[in-house]
């Protein structure tokens, strides 16, 4: 009797410790995810915070659903490096420290020191998925500091468009040019933006949803072209605008609302491609299971 007794004690005292370490790491993840939010907003950039925000929500959800089969063994070495990590992520957030690149790497940083701090070096597998995510995140915003020079394919894809939608216009180079007004395409409104937007959408569907790898593959591909072709025709309607001398609506789909609409547009169709796949593939899946039968 005094064994199961004290069998049961070591239990109840293993499982109210596990229950606090969950407790505390939740505390430092949901502060940590706050702070990285927080560094997003600062540079007043709508459309990436909320990537950032999706980002997080999928991590957490991979997080939540595998919280069972998570194992908490972390070292001395591995905790102290996972806390310096997490200091420094602290540290550049309340004093606002400029770091210069250092700058794009605070979910990346978050995540290890996290991951080490609950798990260690040998415990990091577990945790792949939601590390290769937050490589992406990294890897997306330095792409926003490479400059990617699209301007002359989106002036040639906008002059395809005018041509054959029934204008008169002519190309030079950037330069798109109709009878009564000219537009240059820059480097800003190439495209990228909204190409890394919807590359990065379709990185979330591919961790969230079950596809096949040459869909996995292909998702990306369609993400850029359907991002390169948006905004071709968003380029195709500016230039229609300043041909109108309509100033106004030229800056509405510039830099106002309307930017963010075409953006809209673009994540509708891939999430309707992705829609099509998923259920493509559910319904081979039944018939593979009847044919069986």
């Amino acid at each position: 009797m005094q064994n199961d007794e004290s069998k049961m004690a070591m239990q109840n005292t293993l499982f109210k410790s596990l229950k606090n370490i969950e407790l505390w790491l939740l505390g430092i993840g949901s502060s940590l995810v706050a702070i990285n939010l927080t560094l997003v907003a600062r540079k007043d950039e709508t459309t990436n915070f909320c990537i950032n925000v999706l980002f997080f929500i999928v991590i957490f959800t991979l997080l939540k659903e595998k919280k069972q089969k998570l194992n908490f063994d972390s070292g001395l070495l591995s905790s102290s490096i996972g806390l310096i990590f997490i200091s420094f992520i602290f540290i550049i957030s309340l004093f606002q420290i400029n770091i210069g690149i250092l700058s794009l790497f605070p979910p990346l940083f978050s995540g290890f020191g996290l991951a080490l701090l609950a798990s260690g070096y040998k415990g990091l597998k577990q945790y792949y998925k939601e590390l290769l995510l937050l490589c992406f995140l990294t890897i997306r915003n330095l792409l926003f500091l490479i400059t990617i020079d699209l301007s002359i394919l989106t002036a040639k894809l906008s002059t395809a468009i005018l041509w054959y939608t029934g204008f008169k216009v002519t190309r030079s180079g950037i330069i798109v040019s109709l009878p009564t007004g000219t537009i240059e395409v820059y480097s800003g409104c190439s495209g990228i933006d909204m190409i890394l937007d919807l590359v990065s959408l379709a990185v979330l569907f591919i961790f969230m949803f079950d596809f096949k790898s040459y869909q996995k593959i292909m998702l990306p591909i369609l993400a850029t072209i359907i991002g390169f072709i948006v905004n071709g025709f968003r380029v195709s309607l500016m230039a229609i605008l300043v041909a109108q001398g309509d100033k106004q609506a030229f800056e509405y789909w510039h830099e106002g609302d309307g930017s963010l609409i075409f953006a809209m547009i673009a994540s509708i169709f891939l999430c309707c491609f992705c829609w099509f796949l998923l259920s493509r593939n559910e319904n081979e899946s039944k018939n593979n299971i009847n044919y069986a039968e």
